[in-house]
């Protein structure tokens, strides 16, 4: 199965990072007997987590809550998180396949600044909406780089807020790079950035005149622009030290990311928070 993609609190995806990439998920071009997997086929994978990060993006207070994950295959389409929300691949794996491709639609809700916004100036510029963020993404996976089990895998999302929120465009590329360290650890390295229109950007880091009076903050207007980039490793160890036979799994996420452009300009971030920020996860899972 494809890998999944990471960032931010949008690094809520990267729960799901790897878990799809099973260590028998690939097939292995030396010979030896072919072994059966909780992933050949439809597979399930559902976990809770507990999660700590900013409370609003370009904060330095940070907030933690609870982080559910849910990813899977079902007939050949696989499902992947998005943080939160679902990306749905349409091209089926071809099993011993060196290159496989990923196609489908994503949906992705964004709660930026609409609850625990715990700086009082910025809770002074007003709640904003919740948006839903629609499109297509698309990738390649190379399979077997460095051994008959990893992968690297570079996708994009293009999504459309349709919920009336920021009304802007996200482009969100990611790398990741997945191989298992033993039978029963896993883990996976990717880096990803976003990039976003004049309609995000306004949103969610101008100052209006309205607003600088309330909060005592500089006006300040945002263009498009890259918003962020970032690393995020996650790892994954299966509690009967296999993790092709599925059961209960542990997961260990850390991301950090870094503010760019006008997101990092924007009094929110530069007076009142901070470009860098980190978050952390862990959870269990359980496979079936």
């Amino acid at each position: 199965m494809k890998n999944l993609n990471v960032l931010s609190r949008t690094a809520l995806i990267s729960l799901g990072l790897g878990m799809s990439s099973p260590l028998m998920a690939q097939e292995d071009p030396a010979p030896m007997p072919v072994e059966s997997s909780v992933f050949d086929g439809d597979y399930l994978t559902a976990g809770i987590g507990i999660a700590a990060g900013p409370s609003y993006e370009g904060s330095d207070n940070y907030a933690v809550s609870p982080l559910p994950v849910i990813l899977g295959s079902f007939r050949g389409v696989d499902f992947q998180p998005r943080g939160p929300g679902i990306a749905l691949d349409f091209i089926p794996d071809r099993k011993g396949a060196k290159v496989d491709l990923i196609f489908g639609p994503v949906v992705r809700a964004r709660f930026d600044r609409q609850n625990s916004i715990k700086d009082p100036v910025v809770r002074s510029l007003g709640k904003l909406d919740f948006a839903v963020e629609v499109g297509p993404f698309a990738g390649v996976q190379v399979n077997r780089v460095l051994n008959p089990y990893d992968s690297l895998t570079a996708q994009v999302d293009l999504r459309w807020d349709v919920a009336g929120a920021h009304d802007g465009m996200v482009v969100f590329p990611s790398l990741t790079y997945f191989t298992p360290l033993s039978r029963g650890v896993i883990t996976s390295l990717a880096i990803s950035g976003e990039y976003v229109d004049d309609n995000y950007a306004d949103y969610y880091f101008s100052i209006s005149p309205a607003g600088s009076a309330a909060s005592g903050l500089p006006t300040f207007t945002a263009d498009s622009g890259w918003k962020n980039v970032g690393a995020t490793m996650l790892t994954a160890v299966d509690l009967d030290g296999d993790a092709t036979n599925g059961g209960f799994g542990l997961i260990f996420l850390g991301s950090y990311s870094r503010l760019l452009g006008d997101p990092k300009r924007s009094p929110v971030t530069s007076i009142r928070g901070s470009a860098d920020q980190w978050f952390g996860a862990i959870g269990i899972g359980y496979t079936f």
